[in-house]
């Protein structure tokens, strides 16, 4: 764990509410400042969003932690990632389940993620390049399903290919109105949904 690691889990986690173990301990051992452009890796573990070129962002710390959190993963689960923007969510999920399959619809945020998380040795992760919201039903059912992009209405896709048991975590509804969605289905396959913390993600396009 690096220092400036370190003091992110301890001030900006922990302190918030964080306390699901496993995810303080990827948190702390992922370096978030490779997933940054040179110029913000200063900053790179400050609880602020920044930008990672073509209007995108990698979300805040404290966000990254949350939806992980709420997500329950584990190490036996498959986990379906919408949005690999720069990785650092992707390497986060990469630790703490057994195989994660991702989608970036921009090519070259795909190409330099995957480049990263290989020379990084994160080496459970399946990328796509392409539009991630109606997931990839030759690879499904899917243990947990994480969205890291807003659309205005949950795609019925990606519930269908939620495994019995499984868990949604997706931030829905405008660019100005957005709350975070937890979507579960049980052994009968039968839906519930709850809304958690209001957050402000790029739109899933």
């Amino acid at each position: 764990m690096s220092d400036r690691a370190k003091i992110m889990v301890d001030n900006q986690l922990r302190k918030r509410g964080i306390i699901d173990t496993a995810v303080l301990n990827a948190m702390s051992i992922v370096p978030r400042h490779r997933f940054v452009n040179t110029i913000y890796r200063s900053v790179a573990y400050t609880d602020n969003p920044l930008p990672i070129g073509h209007g995108q962002t990698i979300s805040q710390p404290y966000v990254v932690a949350l939806m992980t959190q709420l997500l329950q993963v584990d190490h036996k689960h498959k986990v379906l990632e919408i949005g690999t923007g720069c990785g650092y969510q992707t390497a986060i999920l990469s630790i703490l389940s057994k195989k994660v399959i991702t989608f970036e619809v921009l090519s070259s945020l795909s190409t330099k993620s995957r480049k990263r998380l290989t020379k990084l040795g994160y080496n459970n992760v399946d990328f796509h390049c392409g539009d991630g919201k109606n997931g990839l039903s030759k690879e499904a059912p899917y243990d947990r399903i994480l969205v890291s992009a807003a659309p205005e209405n949950i795609p019925k896709l990606l519930i269908e290919q939620l495994a019995p048991k499984g868990c949604m975590v997706i931030p829905v509804g405008s660019l100005y109105d957005q709350s975070i969605h937890i979507i579960t289905k049980d052994e009968n396959e039968i839906i519930y949904i709850n809304k958690s913390t209001p957050v402000r993600f790029v739109p899933l396009v």
